[in-house]
């Protein structure tokens, strides 16, 4: 065997073993003089309590540390998959104001065996849930988090682990407020992610011993929230961070349009985002609270409550399937009173990806029988984006409808099938392979 190969196959079983092996129960804790806080009995490590100062300049360091990785193994070259880093660096949320946002910046073991230097790409992580415990760089120290009050699984592990496996450097975000302890985290907030994102790539090329430099071609990648993160970045990119040229960007379905996923997700195994939802916009913009205040009854506000400190773990343990007619006031739905308030109307199309024409090739897929991130409003991003000129490489994802609803059959399955396809795609960009060409042309032909 050779040593490519044995390192392949090092880094297959390790990934292996964290899928069936690796879980690290964290126990409950109580919070210490060190700073340290508890998030249902998770020890928050007090390096993801943001400082009152932040420096000026967007992706810049706040604070580092060694990220010891919760699944390696030993090779001839150093540890697979590599050397860890959890970062803590400076953004700008859509309120245009100072956030300090975690994640992680791993440099591979693996040699980089393509043209030019060391390529980097910036992961957006799919859903986590809205607990500081539950965040990406949490999770690549803890693949599993379980101990009776919570339970978290590292997923994104897996494509993070094949990227670096291929020699290309990975920087994680943790998006604004997830792992940070100063606020609730802003999920599907399109610009709070999206600059997350691109900062988390400026924050990479200067951790210390990083590989990586200005002169590193870039991918961004992600699917489902992590999806649209990646698509709002590649629209936010020209304007918001013209330092950070894109060679590609993978968006795996991506909640392009709220009020369709809104529809999607009531009922379904993941019915806990609409708790996260709801509690994202009110963190983003608080005079919302009043209008929730009206419609919500005292279940939806102890539900919204406790979904703030949830994994997805938890949520689908305690709210799948549930409906929010049962947390309103007058038995209406969420998408009922979204239709019927103009200030909610508004907050949901303020969300909408598709506006802008994304920079660089895009490859976007899409489950053609996903009804939890709806694949009608996925493909829909692509139509707008292709009107706008922009390079899109359509991937439907044609898997049998495999129960409705079920989030981790209709809307996972295509995470799965395609994954490999899609890490091969954007390793190919980074390596400056042109592109291939966009099938814009054809789209109306297909699903």
């Amino acid at each position: 065997m050779t040593l490519p190969s044995i390192r392949k196959t090092l880094l297959t079983t390790a990934v292996l073993t964290a899928a069936c092996l690796g879980a690290q129960a964290v126990p409950a804790a109580v919070a210490e003089d060190s700073g340290e806080t508890t998030s249902r009995g998770v020890k928050i490590p007090a390096f993801y309590n943001p400082p009152a100062e932040l420096p000026s300049a967007d992706g810049a360091l706040v604070r580092t540390e060694p990220l010891p990785l919760g699944l390696t193994l030993p090779s001839f070259d150093g540890p697979l998959p590599g050397k860890a880093t959890r970062l803590m660096y400076k953004s700008t949320d859509a309120n245009s104001k100072p956030v300090a946002v975690t994640g992680a910046y791993i440099e591979p073991t693996a040699k980089w065996e393509g043209a030019g230097p060391r390529p980097l790409v910036a992961l957006a992580p799919g859903t986590m849930g809205q607990g500081d415990q539950c965040s990406a760089s949490f999770a690549l120290q803890h693949p599993i988090t379980f101990n009776g009050r919570t339970m978290s699984v590292g997923y994104e592990d897996l494509s993070i682990y094949r990227l670096l496996a291929k020699g290309v450097a990975v920087v994680v975000t943790d998006y604004a407020g997830l792992g940070g302890t100063d606020r609730t985290h802003t999920y599907v907030n399109r610009v709070d992610e999206g600059h997350a994102l691109l900062d988390a790539v400026r924050a990479a090329r200067k951790v210390d011993g990083a590989s990586v430099t200005g002169a590193s071609r870039v991918g961004l990648y992600g699917y489902s929230q992590g999806g649209g993160a990646a698509a709002s970045a590649a629209e936010l990119q020209p304007e918001y961070a013209p330092d950070v040229q894109l060679s590609g960007t993978y968006a795996g379905a991506p909640p392009a349009d709220l009020t369709e996923v809104v529809k999607g997700i009531e009922g379904s195994a993941l019915a806990g985002a609409l708790g996260w939802s709801i509690n994202g916009f009110v963190q983003n913009d608080p005079s919302l609270q009043p209008v929730v205040d009206g419609y919500v009854n005292d279940k939806g506000k102890e539900a919204l409550k406790d979904l703030s400190t949830m994994c997805v773990g938890d949520a689908l343990l305690g709210y799948g399937f549930k409906q929010s007619k049962d947390w309103t006031k007058d038995g209406k739905s969420l998408s009922e009173i979204v239709a019927a308030e103009p200030k909610l109307q508004a907050t949901l199309d303020a969300q909408r990806i598709g506006k802008l024409k994304p920079a660089g090739p895009v490859r976007l897929a899409t489950g053609v029988a996903d009804d939890t991130v709806p694949h009608g409003q996925a493909r829909q991003l692509a139509v707008d984006w292709c009107a706008k000129g922009g390079a899109v490489t359509y991937e439907p994802v044609k898997l049998p409808n495999l129960g409705d609803k079920l989030v981790l059959t209709n809307h996972f399955g295509p995470l799965i099938v395609d994954q490999g396809k899609a890490v091969d795609w954007v390793t190919d960009r980074v390596a400056g392979k042109p592109a291939p060409a966009g099938n814009c042309g054809t789209l109306p032909q297909q699903p």
